[in-house]
């Protein structure tokens, strides 16, 4: 009975913090109300007995992805009154995409069937004779172990390709030329300088010579008697 109210009370604040998270204006925000919905996502885990997927969860997800997310939100200079001001204009092509996936989630919802003993299954999820973490590495490693090296590619690609998608050159910026510094010779890059002894050297290698400050010239005003007084 508690374990059931525990679990519709967490599982509210999950949606709750979810709806929050893209219809808050502000953008930190909704960052804020991420975390507060991985947190409580986190405590449903622990309700179902996946305590090393909770502990995940808080460990990666709040403790890396949400706080660098927050920092990127809070130090970039965004002005999001500009980005919505473009909305009505595409509005119908977003409304379109948005109706799109809809109709793909129904179609796979309505194909969902559950497994014969999952109702069983759901409250005692830890096989016997194994931790819970040693049966998500062997689903992970070993059953599974193609299709999740498949995702790990497919997110490689992606990242290659966010990173390609946003690079500007500009002309500014130096770049390394790797065939000119392999053909260098060492008379090209050492330079030897006879210092005598106790003279500096400046960065450019050549020698500081001392400096020697001249004495300030005396200034003699004659008074009214004619008679010069130093100064």
């Amino acid at each position: 009975m508690i374990t059931a109210i525990l679990f519709y009370i967490f599982a509210g604040i999950l949606l709750a913090s979810a709806a929050m998270v893209v219809s808050s204006r502000n953008p930190v925000h909704s960052v804020l109300f991420l975390i507060l919905a991985f947190f409580n996502a986190a405590a449903l885990f622990l309700i179902a007995g996946a305590e090393f997927l909770a502990m995940i969860l808080v460990i990666v997800y709040v403790g890396a992805v949400a706080v660098l997310f927050l920092f990127v939100v809070m130090m970039l200079d965004v002005d999001f009154a500009e980005l919505r001001s473009g909305f009505q204009r595409y509005l119908p092509v977003g409304a379109t995409v948005g109706v799109v996936l809809l109709l793909e989630l129904a179609i796979v919802l309505g194909g969902w069937e559950l497994a014969p003993g999952a109702v069983q299954l759901r409250m005692s999820p830890t096989p016997v004779g194994m931790s819970n973490t040693e049966a998500i590495g062997r689903i992970l490693y070993t059953d599974y172990i193609f299709q999740f090296q498949t995702a790990g590619l497919i997110l490689l690609v992606a990242m290659i390709g966010a990173i390609v998608l946003t690079l500007r050159d500009r002309k500014t910026s130096r770049h390394q030329n790797i065939r000119h510094q392999t053909e260098r010779t060492v008379a090209e890059t050492l330079q030897l300088v006879s210092v005598k002894l106790g003279a500096g050297t400046t960065a450019s290698g050549g020698i500081l010579r001392p400096i020697v400050a001249e004495p300030e010239p005396v200034e003699e005003e004659a008074d009214a008697g004619g008679h010069g007084h130093g100064h």
